[in-house]
């Protein structure tokens, strides 16, 4: 699943972010094996924690089991009828679950939530029914779980039993389960059970360890279309202006993987994927989108073929599921969803436009390549238990990447990988940051498992282990993984094992993996060159906790580091798993220089002594891309361990901006956006940043111009849309402003149908032309907007819209978030409008009242993303005060809300360290 309004407020929070690579050296050991002693201890005591009981609870027929379900009564089928029409508020339906039944009971549990249960009906192995009673509401707090107890009105021995339920139940309105969607005048059916919400949908046992195959039959109005996992096995009349289309059984699924589409959907078809040496059937590939937007598929279609052999081919195994369908929805609370055969995505990371900017074209291709590699990791072998969704995600992530590299390598997806594990270093950096494997209390903690640590930090250990071992014998590691689980489950220790078996390590490499799976936090390398004439040079390392200026964070952490350092004869790899180690530098003359983090794969922080800094820079422009990037990580995170000042980042950035990679040069702008908004108090001190910016980046924006040019390639349109951005909406240089309010101007003039003539603006531009507008013109521009968005379908031109309202200024700022209350806005669109409008004090005092005044509407409409409100209501922040503030108004609320005190504790100790940091730094250090 890619996550898309948590991925945007975290990025709100983000002070600074720099990036690492892939490094294919073969790696050795070189550390004796009792150092990883203290690495496996904290693993093993991670582990213990993570797969307990968060409490020794009995679970009896009176107390319901708040985690996990007991593993006495285990569902083995599912065959699911649904009477559904898209034009009503509610549906039918029964459900018939096979159980086996292993220990003597007259009773079980189960999930269901919100559903009307009028008959229960128990078959016992010799086929004698009793009717049995279902109670969602034993508890409170089970109610509020979708914890629900079966009786069987007798005591059953250990047998196979099948259980048959008959309900009624809402359309989901928080796009979770089964939810409704009006587009277009239409009304459309559709599916989002992860994590936990296929228990709003029917009575099931909502769990990943539960794999059943389903059997589903859709009684649905004439004229609608339905799709689900499996292909359809047939299509009947029913009674009168209804019919009956049953699917073919599944293969076994955790029930958050069934998915079904109701509607009057375009279906077309897409490039057969054909036969290949692990697959000797072809797979048939659909797209499905809202009537009349069918054809805007055809090149997220064409994309499909290529990505699921290169997919096939690394893991040795055929795409196992028939066919394949790639569903544009209208509205969906997740950016898309890889449910087995039937993937899910938002529109706008579907639909291409022949116009459609690079940046599209690029996400649309990774957002497939990630949801395509779930088909393997997640749909083929699933997570035991939510602490090990990383074996989903962070593998979908780190093969998204992979493929990207094989099919598109000018797309520079090492960097991308590099950056996304950089970003998740400010999140870890903290010390309420979650670990990979969260030991999970309740549904708030599988609700909050979906963040950069589970996806981007995972992709980079992932990555980080794989280049030690090396890709070949990772990749042996892997087939062997999928081959043992294949349409089973598996915990870490499965996959860490199989590694560890192809690559020939022992307990102290499984330590070491596991050490950055069983607890938080960013491993900081000190590295200092001893240059002994007698005994060759030597690279003295020494390991410790990262913390930023202000921390309160835990000292005791202790990894098993795979440190990769290169010198000018090349890079040399060894496990550093206690607390100090040494490196003996290959050769008989001391190294020039030397690169602690070899093509950036580590995923660890570096400080150099300083004289073996002063090196570096000399030499670091010479180096490979991955490495200049996590030289720039090193700036970023010296600066936020208040060890450099601002006039030496503005000297850091200067020096970098020449770079003709985009994330190279463009990598010092967090740190320095940091210091325009925070550090900068006066008119002259902020002026002072924003020509030192201008003066590094404008000639370049200058050179590539604000439209598009012919031939020019992805990377210079990347280029100028980043650039436009930053120097437009960021340091709000003049003259560029002036550039783009001419062509947001343009954009609003009404064309021939009325509405914003949008074309008129350099389409790769919009967002950023229309934003300069918004702030520039103040309440017509908002006006205009607001009128536009409900006549406007096209996903892309609504987000820049709705991306633009959000740059509102004064009284219409609130306007504008009070639009995002409006039904015109989908739930998913909201967060494009609450996250402008906060880099002064006095445009987050405003956010806050309007904030608190709305907060009751707002939780009615983010049901699914309420654990992340504090983001909402405080990202940005950046003084003790404020802090105060979020703590008083949040705390009374913690008990209601799944998810909320982990965003609370976050969000909260982002704003310390932000003011911390401005308390440390010197404003009179931004000079010119």
């Amino acid at each position: 699943m890619r996550m898309i309004f948590k991925a945007a407020m975290v990025g709100l929070l983000t002070v600074a972010c720099a990036a690492c690579s892939q490094h294919p050296s073969q790696a050795t050991a070189q550390q004796p094996a009792p150092a990883a002693t203290a690495a496996a201890a904290a693993a093993s005591t991670a582990k213990a924690a993570t797969t307990a009981q968060p409490a020794t609870v009995e679970v009896t027929a009176n107390t319901p089991p708040m985690t996990r379900l007991p593993d006495w009564a285990v569902p083995e089928l599912y065959d699911l009828a649904l009477k559904s029409d898209p034009d009503q508020s509610d549906y039918s339906g029964t459900v018939t679950i096979a159980v086996d039944l292993k220990q003597a009971s007259n009773y079980l549990w189960l999930h269901g939530k919100d559903l009307k249960v009028s008959k229960v009906t128990v078959t016992d192995a010799n086929g004698k029914v009793q009717t049995g009673t279902y109670d969602g509401a034993v508890t409170p707090a089970a109610a509020k779980a979708g914890v629900a107890r079966v009786e069987f009105g007798t005591t059953l021995q250990p047998q196979k039993i099948t259980l048959k339920f008959a309900f009624t139940a809402p359309y989901n309105q928080t796009l979770q389960g089964y939810y409704k969607v009006v587009s277009g005048g239409n009304a459309y059916l559709m599916t989002q059970m992860e994590p936990i919400s296929a228990r709003l949908a029917f009575p099931c046992f909502d769990e990943p360890g539960f794999k059943a195959p389903l059997t589903l039959s859709l009684t649905i109005p004439e004229a609608d279309k339905a799709v689900a996992n499996a292909p359809e096995a047939s299509d009947k009349p029913a009674s009168k202006g209804w019919k009956t289309i049953t699917f073919q059984q599944t293969k076994p699924l955790p029930t958050y993987l069934y998915a079904w589409l109701v509607g009057p959907w375009d279906i077309v078809n897409g490039p057969t994927i054909p036969p290949d040496p692990w697959r000797s059937t072809p797979v048939p590939l659909r797209g499905i989108a809202v009537k009349g937007k069918g054809y805007e598929l055809k090149r997220a279609l064409a994309m499909a073929p290529a990505i699921i052999e290169h997919e096939e081919a690394y893991y040795g195994f055929g795409y196992p599921f028939g066919k394949l369908d790639l569903a544009a929805l209208p509205d969906f609370s997740a950016g898309a969803m890889e449910n087995a055969g039937l993937i899910t995505y938002r529109d706008f990371l579907l639909q291409l436009t022949p116009d459609a900017s690079p940046s599209q074209v690029r996400s649309v291709f990774n957002v497939e390549a990630h949801e395509m590699a779930h088909q393997w990791t997640g749909d083929t072998v699933t997570l035991e238990w939510w602490n090990d969704i990383w074996l989903n995600e962070a593998f979908a992530t780190w093969m998204q990447q992979k493929v990207e590299g094989e099919i598109h390598p000018d797309w520079h997806a090492h960097l991308g990988r590099i950056e996304g594990a950089q970003g998740a270093m400010q999140s870890d950096s903290l010390a309420s940051a979650r670990m990979i494997r969260q030991p999970i209390t309740g549904n708030g903690d599988i609700m909050t498992a979906f963040d950069g640590i589970t996806y981007q930090k995972g992709a980079a250990v992932i990555g980080m282990f794989e280049n030690f071992v090396g890709p070949k014998v990772f990749q042996k590691g892997m087939r062997a993984y999928i081959q043992a689980h294949k349409f089973g489950n598996a915990d870490a220790n499965d996959l860490v094992n199989a590694i560890a078996t192809a690559a020939g390590k022992g307990e102290a490499f499984k330590a070491a993996f596991k050490s950055f799976l069983n607890q938080n936090g960013v491993p900081l390398v000190e590295t200092k060159l001893d240059c002994n004439p007698k005994g060759g040079a030597v690279l003295d390392l020494t390991q410790s906790r990262y913390l930023p200026l202000g921390s309160k964070g835990s000292l005791d952490r202790l990894w098993g580091i795979p440190v990769c350092v290169r010198f000018p004869s090349g890079v040399q790899c060894q496990m550093l798993s206690r607390k100090t180690g040494t490196m003996k530098v290959d050769g008989s003359t001391c190294p020039a220089w030397y690169m602690p983090n070899a093509n950036g794969d580590g995923y660890y922080r570096f400080e150099m002594a300083k004289a073996d800094r002063a090196a570096l820079a000399k030499a670091i422009s010479q180096r490979d891309d991955g490495e200049q990037l996590a030289y720039t990580d090193s700036i970023s995170a010296a600066f936020q361990r208040g060890d450099l000042d601002a006039d030496e980042v503005l000297a850091e950035m200067r020096a970098l901006a020449p770079s003709k990679v985009g994330q190279i040069a463009l990598a010092p702008l967090g740190t320095v956006r940091w210091i325009y908004q925070h550090e900068a108090q006066t008119p002259a001190q902020k002026a002072t940043v924003r020509d030192a910016v201008a003066k590094a980046y404008l000639p370049r924006l200058e050179d590539l111009g604000y439209q598009r040019r012919s031939g020019e390639s992805a990377d210079d349109v990347l280029m100028r849309s980043r650039l436009a951005s930053a120097l437009g909406l960021e340091f709000k240089v003049p003259q560029v402003r002036a550039a783009l309010l001419k062509q947001g101007e343009a954009a609003l003039a009404p064309g021939k149908d009325g509405l914003p003539d949008l074309g008129a603006a350099n389409p790769d531009l919009l967002t950023t032309v229309l934003s300069v507008a918004v702030e520039e013109k103040g309440k017509p521009a908002v006006d205009e907007l607001m009128a536009a968005i409900p006549k406007t379908s096209n996903p892309v031109k609504r987000n820049a819209m709705l991306r633009a309202l959000g740059h509102a200024q004064g009284a219409e700022a609130d306007v504008a978030r009070s639009f995002a209350l409006n039904p015109a806005v989908k739930v998913g669109e909201m967060d494009m409008l609450l996250f402008g409008g906060r880099e002064t004090v006095a445009q987050r005092n405003q956010l806050w009242s309007w904030f608190t005044s709305h907060y009751d509407k707002i939780l009615a409409r983010t049901d699914v993303f309420s654990g992340a409100l504090p983001m909402v209501a405080a990202a940005g922040s950046c003084s003790d005060s404020e802090a105060q503030r979020l703590e008083a108004f949040f705390k009374p609320k913690l008990g209601t809300i799944p998810g909320l005190k982990r965003g609370l504790a976050q969000t909260d100790e982002r704003i310390l360290l932000c003011s911390a940091l401005k308390a440390h730094q010197n404003p009179a250090s931004i000079t010119q």
